[in-house]
């Protein structure tokens, strides 16, 4: 039997999936790794880090598995987006890497508008100027360490970082370059008129390729560590949002995936760059060749849980944090939840909106608490929803994975607010799935990656929304979306008093 391996380099841990020829999950094994967050608005990681817990779980998987190294015949990425990782010309990392969810480009921002212009901005690269975005935080770093910057020779994307050390050569792909706002994404180039605005050289920019793209093969010195054989081929992967898409079958127009993680994401397939969703939703390159998908986040989605379980509910395990919910009736019994814990990204893009929770009383009890959470990380999500459906995109089914898609009672939550049937997987793991399939396809077990979802993908259970809990949840859903706003003076007041 031959093997791939999807490598999926997440926001707090990395992730390895061996999969064999017939999709299934041979073998997994995952390995944390910390955020370092010094002050209020700021997400950065150590880039060694993704190299050594990279190393550890390769090594992890290795250990279990008992076939030929040599019939393990490629490695591909799926990879945090946006995130800055600087280098200099002998190829080392000058700072620690600036994550996506780092929020203290609010100036760089607007001075990108102020240089590009929003329409221009908007037409080359049809995304708005938002902090999480790649641009914003070079222009910081250009700002705030200008020694340090005038040192830097190429930046590079995470995921790109990691196979540049097990592979020694640069590159990114299109479905990652698209989240720096540096590309063109109809063009599929980097826009030098773009650069030539902001005031930084063109030549920062990595090599572009297309995902399925084998970029060499593993260095030695890698392969002696992780005990992987140095012929293994190495592919260049895809953005998690891309490749989470791919290895959920979305990969032609009608077809829509839920994605809760850390963060939230709803993604659409697009078949062309023309449609104008006047920067209300990101629009970006897909892992499929010449394909490009819309996308809504909610920056806050899997993370608003961890962070209740850490300060408030430490003694509780995951799940049993989330049984019981179903006894708790809609609406909380009067407990509404932004997630806004760091922000927003869809429809707001507000660094700094927070989170609230409204209407508690004496009589809320935790598992109110928790549903409340769920249902406003499930509104958040809606809002995207909303505006695709407002722009003519028809959403009757959605491919639900992640944290998310592991509840029964959220997957029919989500039925219920988002108003469509809710598809799980047999298998939901879909950015490590889809970086697999790159893999596949680049290593030519298959023609195409519609071919690969054939046999990879397999639907195991749907949730039908049930019409009067849809009713209940459009009036709620039409409160909460009054929050933002009336909340959003007192968050920039209260902005002075955060450390």
């Amino acid at each position: 039997m031959k093997y791939v391996i999807g490598l999926d380099l997440g926001t707090s841990a990395v992730k390895t999936l061996l999969i064999d020829r017939t999709g299934k999950v041979c073998l997994e094994e995952t390995v944390a790794y910390p955020l370092i967050q010094s002050k209020s608005g700021y997400s950065e990681q150590d880039p060694e880090e993704w190299v050594s817990k990279t190393k550890n779980a390769l090594k992890g998987l290795l250990s279990k598995f008992e076939g030929n190294i040599e019939d393990i015949e490629g490695i591909s990425f799926s990879g945090q987006m946006h995130g800055l990782v600087l280098l200099d010309q002998e190829g080392n990392v000058l700072r620690p890497a600036i994550l996506w969810n780092d929020t203290r480009t609010t100036k760089q921002c607007q001075d990108i508008y102020n240089k590009v212009g929003k329409e221009k901005l908007l037409t080359v690269t049809k995304n708005p100027a938002l902090e999480g975005f790649t641009l914003p935080k070079l222009l910081w770093v250009k700002e705030n360490e200008p020694e340090l910057f005038k040192s830097a020779t190429t930046f590079l994307l995470p995921k790109d970082y990691l196979r540049y050390r097990m592979t020694s050569h640069l590159a990114t792909d299109y479905s990652d370059a698209a989240g720096t706002l540096l590309l063109n994404i109809k063009e599929k180039k980097w826009s030098t008129e773009i650069c030539d605005d902001v005031g930084i050289s063109s030549s920062l920019c990595p090599p572009l390729v297309e995902s399925h793209e084998c970029i060499g093969t593993l260095t030695l010195s890698f392969a002696s560590e992780t005990g992987l054989s140095k012929a293994t081929r190495v592919f260049a992967g895809g953005a998690d949002n891309a490749c989470g898409a791919i290895g959920s079958g979305v990969l032609k127009r009608g077809e829509t995936l839920c994605s809760i993680g850390t963060s939230g994401v709803i993604l659409s397939y697009e078949n062309n760059a023309d449609s104008d969703f006047e920067g209300k939703v990101h629009y970006f390159n897909h892992g499929k060749k010449d394909a490009f998908y819309t996308m809504g986040v909610t920056l806050s989605a899997g993370y608003s849980l961890t962070w209740f379980k850490k300060v408030f509910a430490k003694e509780y395990k995951f799940d049993d944090l989330l049984d019981g919910i179903d006894t708790v009736p809609v609406g909380s019994n009067g407990l509404l939840y932004t997630p806004y814990l760091t922000g927003e990204r869809t429809p707001h893009a507000d660094s700094v909106i927070r989170g609230s929770f409204i209407g508690m009383d004496a009589s809320h009890n935790i598992k109110d608490f928790v549903r409340a959470i769920l249902e406003g990380i499930t509104f958040s999500l809606n809002e995207s929803i909303q505006t695709f459906r407002e722009n003519g995109n028809v959403i009757d089914t959605i491919i639900s994975i992640g944290g998310g898609a592991k509840n029964d009672k959220w997957l029919q939550m989500q039925a219920d607010i988002f108003d469509a049937s809710i598809v799980r997987l047999k298998s939901e793991q879909g950015p490590g799935v889809g970086a697999a399939m790159l893999a596949a396809v680049g290593a030519g077990w298959f023609a195409t990656l519609e071919d690969c979802a054939e046999v990879f993908i397999e639907k195991m259970q749907e949730f039908k929304p049930i019409n009067a809990n849809v009713q209940k949840y459009k009036k709620l859903f039409s409160i909460y979306q009054q929050v933002y706003f009336k909340t959003k003076s007192l968050n920039l007041e209260l902005k002075a008093y955060r450390t």
